[in-house]
């Protein structure tokens, strides 16, 4: 984290060297310019002073269009850097994660949540291993919205390897979205500048965005 904070630092005071540099730059041209144009007048015809007055207005506009941008790609700099540091405070912190598959120790229980479209009578969670043998987790009658689970790989019978999950329901919904939780042990930054990915165990790495909800679930309810 300090190298990043040292990185942003570094460049946000190099942006603002830039910055000075560039606006000392246009102030020396604007005046030589000026000088020029009031040394090459026509003294029969002198420029209107309102004239010079328009330039110098028009130079300060450019000027604090310069700034304002100057500012914005500090302030992106510094939201990227507070973001570093959030997502660093996730690891050991329970989440939960938009997937249908994960990978099974064959001891630990997993938590998960689906989320119905429409109330049903019979709601099932088949967990089918790699090697094709499929396990029931009969949830039976449930409201439309949110509802909890949990696998549990010695009652079931599974075995450690990866696993996907399916709904059926006995009102043909068959497209429930799953969500699995799971604990952040890590936390990796592309050097890229790809989406921030979270080490989660029992799910490898995970896109920031594919998290749906940080800390505890609730209990699974009851059939």
């Amino acid at each position: 984290m300090n190298i990043n904070q040292t990185s942003a630092t570094a460049h946000t005071t190099s942006n603002n060297v830039v910055s000075n540099s560039t606006a000392s730059s246009m102030n020396t041209m604007f005046m030589q310019l000026l000088v020029a144009q009031i040394q090459n007048q026509d003294p029969l015809n002198p420029t209107d002073g309102t004239e010079y007055v328009s330039q110098l207005a028009q130079l300060t506009q450019v000027q604090s269009m310069e700034v304002m941008s100057q500012l914005m790609a500090n302030n992106t700099v510094l939201m990227d850097n507070l973001q570093t540091l959030s997502t660093g405070n996730l690891v050991g912190q329970p989440v939960m994660v938009n997937t249908d598959r994960f990978h099974c120790d064959g001891e630990t229980s997993v938590n998960g949540r689906l989320t119905l479209e429409h109330p049903a009578s019979v709601v099932t969670v088949i967990v089918k291993e790699s090697n094709g043998t499929e396990h029931k987790i009969e949830l039976g009658s449930q409201g439309a919205g949110q509802v909890d689970f949990t696998i549990d790989p010695e009652e079931l019978g599974i075995e450690a390897g990866d696993v996907t999950l399916s709904v059926v329901t006995d009102t043909g919904e068959t497209t429930a979205p799953i969500e699995i939780g799971g604990v952040v042990t890590n936390v990796r930054i592309p050097l890229d500048g790809s989406a921030t990915l979270l080490n989660i165990a029992g799910l490898g790495e995970v896109a920031y965005h594919n998290i749906t909800q940080f800390g505890a679930s609730t209990p699974p309810r009851a059939a």
